[in-house]
């Protein structure tokens, strides 16, 4: 091939480009209605391209929970998965996934057995599926401490190996 065929081709190419555009800009002067429709049907179906991926129904579980198999009958230790402070509790609520177990509006539930401080040796009694998810909650029951033998639900991300 020679540079002038080249050079031909490539004219041919810029004139048809150039031809597309004032043909599009025609279009605007001359019937704005179906020039902005194409626009907006171009972005509307670039939008459904985009929210219509994936979908492949694989839900990631954390790793964290991951690593862990919580066993029924096992004994585990509390830590609170949201706290660095020694002093914090692990909450104990009376139904698994209950809501209940982030609402501090009162501090009378502070007494008693409903808050186990970190660190509390616990035993595993059964474990519940929740929100999809397999194994969410852990009833447990104090092994050591003044709430011996008395227990609750807890996430399975407050229990730990000990």
């Amino acid at each position: 091939m020679s540079d002038e065929s080249n050079k031909e081709k490539l004219g041919s190419a810029v004139k048809t480009g150039q031809n597309a555009i004032a043909s599009i800009l025609s279009l605007k002067d001359n019937n704005p209605k179906v020039f902005y429709g194409a626009i907006v049907g171009i972005v509307a179906l670039l939008l459904v391209i985009m929210m219509s991926g994936g979908g492949s129904g694989v839900i990631l579980e954390s790793q964290s929970t991951q690593s862990r198999n919580i066993v029924a009958g096992q004994s585990y230790i509390l830590k609170s998965s949201n706290s660095y402070s020694k002093n914090s509790s692990v909450r104990l609520v009376s139904v698994p996934g209950s809501m209940a177990a982030y609402d501090d509006t009162e501090e009378a539930d502070r007494e008693g057995c409903l808050h186990l401080p970190e660190g509390s040796s616990v035993t595993v009694k059964d474990l519940t599926d929740a929100f999809g998810k397999k194994n969410a909650f852990a009833k447990v029951v104090a092994e050591t401490g003044e709430c011996t033998g008395k227990g609750g639900w807890v996430s399975v991300n407050n229990v730990h190996p000990k």
